[in-house]
């Protein structure tokens, strides 16, 4: 099992250059826990390719159903102190603390192409491109 963040769905989901590497996340692990936040900004994902990409409100339905078929019943709640005794700490946002204390919880890695939160927490955050290597 790996924890998920928003941009290692996205990449997922959302054709792109990451598109490929997301994918052999899944491969290796296709065991994907997520923070609640992670529903909300998925959404947001989706509402800037409709305004700024053309996506479609049927492709952006779709690709929402997508993502929350992944991580069925692997959906966790975090405790508020601890996300903002974090961010209290460590220069994050706290939709960012949300999943390093979810990682932390599950004792299993974080998985994300966000540099800032692997760089503050190498323990718990591995790049996505690291993970697939090893």
């Amino acid at each position: 099992m790996i924890v998920a963040d928003s941009t290692l769905i996205a990449y997922l989901l959302i054709p792109g250059d990451k598109s490929k590497l997301s994918d052999g996340v899944l491969l290796k692990d296709a065991d994907w826990a997520v923070s609640l936040i992670c529903r909300s900004e998925i959404r947001n994902i989706l509402a800037l390719y409709m305004r700024h990409e053309g996506m479609s409100l049927a492709q952006a339905g779709m690709t929402m159903e997508k993502t929350e078929a992944l991580w069925r019943s692997r959906e966790y709640a975090v405790p508020s102190d601890d996300v903002l005794e974090l961010t209290f700490h460590h220069d994050i946002t706290a939709y960012d603390a949300e999943y390093v204390v979810l990682a932390n919880q599950l004792g299993v890695p974080l998985v994300t192409f966000d540099r800032a939160v692997h760089k503050a927490f190498p323990n718990i955050a591995i790049s996505a491109e690291d993970f697939v290597k090893s």
